[in-house]
């Protein structure tokens, strides 16, 4: 099993930016590729990025040149870095881990961006 834990969401204003961690636990050593989802109040869950286990990155349109998805494979964490961000930025961030024994999802961490 995985366990992800996410964290470093909070209040910013317009422009600012923030970091999200995501670290994972459990049978690390299955996972294959990681990512950032986020959720806003009657929307969808949407992408924000992706990473694989050998470096490989992918980002929704509206993220690309603000959003910034690292790993670090020694701590087994995934980080999201925000920049400019904008109001509807606000969203419920998951992270997303893909397995061989299945698919695994955090409990989220809220990002709201004031104007």
């Amino acid at each position: 099993q995985v366990q992800l834990v996410e964290s470093g969401g909070g209040l910013v204003q317009a422009g600012g930016s923030l970091r999200l961690s995501c670290a994972a636990s459990g049978t690390i050593f299955s996972i294959n590729d990681m990512g950032w989802y986020r959720q806003a109040p009657g929307k969808q869950r949407e992408l924000v990025a992706t990473v694989t286990v050998d470096g490989r990155t992918n980002y929704a349109n509206s993220m690309k040149g603000r959003f910034t998805i690292s790993k670090d494979n020694a701590k087994s964490t995934v980080y999201l870095q925000m920049n400019s961000l904008k109001p509807e930025d606000t969203a419920v961030y998951y992270c997303m881990a893909v397995s061989t024994m299945g698919d695994y999802w955090g409990q989220g961490t809220q990002v709201t961006v004031s104007s």
